[in-house]
């Protein structure tokens, strides 16, 4: 089914956008947050994929054990995390997220296997595609919008 976008005017996307991102609006601070927690994803999936190739390239040292990165300190305090509050009229969450992810790597007890570690590498490609596929579309709609502004 399409949809047509009702027609506005430039200097309606101008005023919206202008109310959306002024200074301390709760658009432009969902807005950073978004970018930041998409930026850290892209930072841990670049750090996964040095772990994964540092076990590769270890393979053949004996006694080697496989890394891994650790974000059990991060899995606990996710649950404390609420939602922005974004008006003073909204309620307040628990805690709101800086958008940085902190882990630690560690060592794992098992041995390097070739064939898992090419699956971790695969899925982490996946999903560092993904991330910035994601971070890509919100600026082109951004510009978008700003390009119709005009």
């Amino acid at each position: 089914m399409n949809t047509v976008a009702p027609q506005t005017k430039p200097s309606e996307l101008v005023y919206a956008l202008h109310h959306l991102f002024r200074e301390g609006g709760g658009m432009e601070k969902l807005f950073n947050q978004m970018i930041n927690n998409l930026a850290g994803m892209i930072d841990v999936r670049a750090q996964q994929h040095r772990v994964i190739l540092s076990n590769v390239a270890n393979l053949d040292t004996p006694g080697f054990k496989a890394s891994e990165l650790n974000f059990d300190n991060e899995l606990r305090s996710a649950k404390n995390v609420g939602m922005a509050r974004t008006n003073p009229r909204h309620l307040t969450g628990k805690k709101e997220s800086a958008g940085s992810v902190s882990y630690d790597i560690k060592e794992s007890n098992d041995p390097v296997k070739l064939d898992t570690e090419m699956a971790k590498l695969s899925e982490n490609q996946l999903l560092y595609n993904a991330t910035v596929d994601i971070l890509a579309r919100k600026f082109r709609g951004i510009e978008t919008t700003l390009r119709e502004a005009k």
